[in-house]
């Protein structure tokens, strides 16, 4: 392939690099130009374009794309179409994530045209998540290059997602007169809720004396009937022979670890006894944080079994207290962490363009008697947000009039002809310096329900606001969504009709999808969707 400037009778067959427009016409880039083309730029007095001319076997960037996505294993991977020279691969399921650094590098020193960008390896993946990209950085790229990877990727494996298999789990708890049993309780919550991913369940908890018979007998008990056991001591272990390790051997099973180059997470124990694993666990795993034990844990429900050569290499990068997705790392305060807040926006400033024809507005449609916008107000003040406020612009006397006496805060966005980043901002701006998280509702989504909302808040504080929450219909995106406060500052400086669709995209978080059925993709954008979804048009 051969870039650069090419007088308009030469470029035919070749890939146009920059937008041209002549006689009428947009010719964008990417486009190949045909011979008819070449006569509209002439007839244009177009004299020369910037492209690509491209030699005998090159390939245009989305063939080789898909062709070399198409040599990956597809088990348990969905693989968006090729644009722009780019697949997108995601997990079909909830798993672990594995990828070979030496055949990811391999690939990416192929040729500078054609990239390869992973997860870390073992990463913990929700169906859905985005996995790894192909990226072909030209027009077009060698035919020879694309063969020599798609040869590497079809003979070895670069990743895959394994996915978790449902277990059945065992909870020993030991007591002493200083641990509460709240406490106690609250550890049983949060372990069921890290199971959940994986369809596992706890079957029993049995809560026994601090002491290495008691434990060892409560294993013997319970060893028959499950796939893992988990040990939650009273007192942190101290000591390859204190109470946890101590009672794995004494119920005849062996100790593979004691100790973990993971912070939080040191003071977790691995062992096994009649072959099922069990996991003395730290006491940071009481918090849904993460931690060390949700590394180990996540590698046994993928049915790895973790040895002490891969559990003492986990130093590197094992430091979780100061990553930027825990924004509140152990300083030693003594004072428990107050409650995570979720403000919600209710987003109705827009001037519903696609109602002009009908001169009515469809916040005003009526849904069950009430009228739209005053029904997802309802929807959210009986939801567990802790504030909310009501952004109007578009005839907004007639939205104030719809949801009076429901004591809603509202903000008027003067500037809603802009798009709806200016609403944003002006929600962001009224709830900002109280929120860990800031609910975005459309209020033009008649399905949406307070049990809906209730499912995100819960997921947005079990990740300890430090992950994205979005509703989903069979795993496509929709609305709402919660956006934690390390994206405060990139919504602050959207401009135009744009959402948070780039927000969500850069920020680097993780997304937790929430499946919340159709709801999530029914809004009411025109009189035919409005009459559809059971409205009916007032004014």
């Amino acid at each position: 392939m051969k870039f650069g400037e090419l007088a308009v009778e030469q470029a035919a067959g070749a890939v146009l690099a920059h937008s041209v427009r002549a006689g009428g016409v947009k010719f964008p880039k990417g486009r190949r130009l045909t011979h008819g083309d070449v006569e509209v730029l002439r007839a244009a007095d177009v004299a020369s374009v910037i492209a690509a001319a491209l030699d005998v076997g090159d390939l245009m960037e989305d063939e080789a794309a898909s062709r070399i996505a198409a040599a990956i294993a597809p088990d348990h991977l969905k693989f968006s179409p090729a644009t722009t020279g780019r697949v997108n691969i995601f997990s079909a399921v909830n798993g672990l994530f594995r990828a070979s650094k030496d055949v990811v590098d391999r690939l990416n020193r192929i040729d500078p045209a054609i990239t390869l960008a992973c997860l870390n390896d073992r990463a913990d993946v929700k169906a859905g998540d985005m996995v790894a990209t192909i990226k072909i950085i030209p027009l077009a790229v060698a035919g020879e290059a694309a063969e020599q990877a798609i040869a590497l990727l079809a003979s070895e494996m670069a990743f895959e997602v394994k996915p978790y298999a449902a277990r059945r789990v065992a909870l020993i708890a030991t007591e002493l007169p200083s641990l509460k049993q709240s406490v106690m309780d609250k550890t049983r919550q949060i372990l069921e809720a890290r199971l959940v991913a994986s369809g596992s369940r706890l079957l029993v908890e049995k809560r026994v004396p601090h002491r290495a018979e008691a434990v060892a007998h409560a294993i013997g008990e319970v060893v028959g009937g499950h796939d893992m056991i988990v040990i939650f001591g009273a007192s942190a272990v101290a000591d390859a022979d204190d109470v946890i390790p101590a009672a794995i051997r004494q119920a005849g099973g062996v100790v593979e670890q004691v100790g973990l180059p993971v912070d939080p997470g040191n003071l977790l124990v691995l062992g096994a006894a009649e072959g099922v694993p069990v996991i003395g666990a730290p006491g940071c795993a009481r918090s849904p944080k993460e931690n060390g034990f949700d590394w180990v844990l996540a590698r046994i429900l993928a049915g790895e079994a973790p040895g002490h050569d891969e559990l003492t290499g986990l130093g590197v990068g094992g430091l979780l207290m100061e990553i930027p997705t825990r924004p509140l790392p152990r300083l030693g305060t003594g004072s428990e962490k107050r409650a995570l807040r979720v403000a919600a926006v209710v987003l109705a400033a827009g001037s519903a363009s696609r109602m002009a024809a009908s001169g009515k507005h469809k916040l005003l449609a009526v849904f069950d008697g009430v009228p739209l916008v005053r029904r997802s107000v309802e929807t959210v003040k009986q939801s567990r947000a802790d504030e909310m406020v009501l952004v109007t612009g578009y005839r907004s006397a007639d939205i104030e009039e719809a949801v009076a006496g429901l004591d809603c805060p509202i903000v008027h966005n003067s500037d809603f002809a802009s798009g709806m980043a200016s609403s944003l901002r002006a929600g962001l701006a009224a709830v900002r310096d109280d929120a860990d998280g800031l609910l975005v509702v459309l209020a033009d989504m008649p399905g949406v329900r307070p049990e809906h909302i209730d499912a995100m808040i819960d997921a947005f504080r079990a990740e300890d606001g430090r992950a994205i929450v979005r509703a989903v219909s069979g795993g496509k995106r929709g609305n709402p969504v919660i956006l934690p406060a390390a994206t405060f500052d990139a919504i602050s400086k959207l401009t135009g009709d744009i959402g948070a669709r780039p927000v969500i995209e850069r920020s680097g978080l993780a997304v937790i999808d929430i499946d919340i059925g159709e709801a999530a993709h029914i809004d009411a954008d025109t009189p035919e969707e409005i009459a559809a979804a059971g409205g009916i048009l007032t004014d």
